[in-house]
């Protein structure tokens, strides 16, 4: 199917699989072109996929942990004008903090916020330059509660659910708009890659990442600030507003404590 050459380009980053796979999926169901960037060789496979959809999809198989792995995605744009950014890429770990090692906690914090902002702040320079532009950051419900055997986690998410709100408001003269994708646990392979699988929470029931993905793409588009996917997260998050968070973290330890799955 032949795209007109005024296809607008989106940038979507952990895009191999689960929500950013999805995310992409719809971007190139609206007529973007992608550049789609993953720490993992998935990558190519997710975009052999999205190809079938119409659009030109190129991939950048990076480690947007590090500085070097986002300078490297920005490269591959060679100076192309970036319609929509979906910063996506993050993951979890499970287990109690002393028992982690730290190693793999930084590297959650480091992708999750160090990545993340250091790739946002060099696309939106340039959208800031023309104007206009739209951001999509996927956040997380896990923002509005303590996270017990998932504390760096959820830090992460909260620091990205008020960072999103914060750069919005900077942004609110200009015609560049930022959205915050709030999605609960998810059918993805978050679980499994947090050693997770023994949880109640990786062993409850779980929203599809398409459906994830269309509300959230669906925000971006209407320029909206924030949207949490599904009513029961809605629910969760309004309870979490007015809860004591001394109650909410003994609450996420019986959603998050190794063991506390059906055996």
């Amino acid at each position: 199917m032949a795209r007109a050459a005024n296809t607008q380009l989106a940038v979507v980053t952990g895009a191999s699989s689960g929500i950013g796979l999805e995310l992409a999926r719809q971007c190139a169901s609206n007529g973007f072109d992608l550049v789609i960037a993953a720490d993992d060789p998935a990558i190519e496979q997710a975009a052999g996929e999205l190809r079938k959809l119409g659009g030109a999809v190129e991939t950048v198989q990076a480690d947007l942990a590090t500085l070097e792995g986002v300078d490297r995605l920005y490269a591959a744009l060679k100076g192309r004008t970036v319609d929509a950014l979906l910063a996506n890429a993050g993951h979890g770990l499970g287990h109690g903090f002393l028992d982690q090692d730290f190693a793999e906690a930084r590297h959650v914090i480091d992708t999750n916020i160090t990545g993340t902002l250091y790739l946002i702040q060099k696309i939106g320079r340039d959208m800031r330059a023309r104007n206009q532009g739209r951001i999509l950051i996927t956040g997380s419900i896990a923002g509005f509660m303590p996270g017990s055997f998932q504390a760096v986690y959820n830090g992460t998410k909260a620091f990205i659910d008020s960072f999103s709100f914060a750069l919005r408001d900077e942004l609110k003269d200009t015609d560049i708009t930022v959205t915050c994708l709030m999605p609960g646990p998810t059918d993805t392979e978050f679980f499994e890659r947090a050693d997770m699988l023994d949880t109640a929470v990786a062993q409850g029931k779980k929203d599809d990442p398409a459906m994830v993905a269309k509300v959230g793409f669906g925000a971006m588009m209407k320029g909206e600030g924030d949207v949490v996917a599904g009513w029961k997260n809605k629910l969760e998050t309004t309870m979490a507003t007015v809860t004591p968070s001394g109650m909410l973290a003994r609450q996420h330890r019986k959603m998050a404590e190794p063991g506390s799955g059906k055996h």
